[in-house]
């Protein structure tokens, strides 16, 4: 059963258009998620992950697999989704990935190799990141390795540290660890989704507002109890690290506005990058969620080659 994926920005109704196009394949087909931060536990409302009852009784894998206090990384993420993808096959039904999580999606669909790790030069980029902060650290990154910078998040210094630690060992930027865009594995069928600029702004920022509203601040608060602020990943993740800074700094009402402000404008820089890296694929199909026929030009592209 040849796997579909469905990619893209956040925002752009990747969740919803894959369940739509699973019960038009008559729902012998399964989800493999492919967000990051969706593989937390207690990390629902800020990354508007598909409670339960609306996932239309689909099985869905690779969601709430790990407590805030774990590190996610790719290597891991990558030997588990395949696993998965596997079963699924061999169940007789359709694997259907689905996220924006940019190397988290290359590393399944690419068998991404990852390069050894050395402690000793891993100690001391991890001591500089200590010593300067993320910020200055990233942009080292950034002199170094534009493309890799362009990729990670300016908030993430575990990732920061990572890439700074391949260039060292290896003598080359950090993409070059990446394979080479050849024919995907399993022979997926790859759809990205993605819409007008100004409509997905303004998409984005109702999907913050609802966020906050639907009590996001409150979450955090519970996962503050669950050892959040000790998670190396979860902690630094877009919406969260924002309110736990405002909560930090005594979480008034007008910090705590701030903090809505500061998710959505970091979300929309995080979109900026997602466009920049999936564009550079040209196996991905795109389309417009918004069309009438969305999920009529997903299965037909599906079945194509299927």
């Amino acid at each position: 059963m040849r796997p579909l994926a469905i990619i893209g920005p956040t925002g752009a109704g990747k969740s919803q258009l894959a369940l739509d196009v699973i019960e038009r394949l008559g729902g012998a087909a399964e989800v493999v998620n492919a967000d990051a931060m969706q593989l937390y536990r207690g990390m629902d409302i800020g990354t508007a992950k598909l409670p339960l009852d609306r996932r239309r009784g689909i099985p869905h894998h690779q969601l709430d697999v790990l407590d805030v206090t774990e590190t996610a990384t790719v290597a891991r993420y990558q030997q588990a989704a395949v696993a998965d993808i596997e079963a699924i096959q061999r169940r007789g039904a359709v694997p259907v990935v689905v996220g924006g999580s940019m190397l988290y999606i290359q590393s399944l669909l690419d068998n991404w190799t990852f390069p050894a790790t050395d402690p000793g030069v891993r100690a001391r980029w991890e001591q500089r990141l200590a010593d300067i902060g993320v910020a200055r650290l990233h942009a080292e990154l950034a002199r170094r390795d534009p493309a890799a910078a362009a990729v990670i998040l300016p908030t993430d210094g575990r990732r920061t540290v990572r890439a700074l630690e391949v260039i060292e060992l290896t003598g080359q930027p950090f993409a070059a660890s990446a394979p080479r865009i050849g024919a995907p594995r399993w022979g997926t069928v790859i759809i990205g989704l993605d819409c007008e600029t100004t409509l997905l702004d303004e998409r984005l920022e109702r999907r913050t507002e609802l966020m906050f509203a639907e009590g996001l601040v409150d979450e955090v608060r519970t996962l503050l109890g669950r050892g959040l602020r000790d998670g190396v990943t979860a902690s630094r993740a877009l919406g969260y690290a924002q309110v736990l800074a405002a909560l930090d700094a005594g979480g008034t009402p007008q910090l705590l506005h701030a903090a809505q402000e500061q998710t959505f404008v970091g979300t929309r820089r995080y979109v900026r990058r997602q466009r920049s890296w999936f564009r550079r694929d040209h196996r991905v199909q795109w389309i417009d969620p918004a069309g009438s026929d969305a999920v009529e030009e997903v299965v037909r592209a599906w079945r194509h080659v299927s």
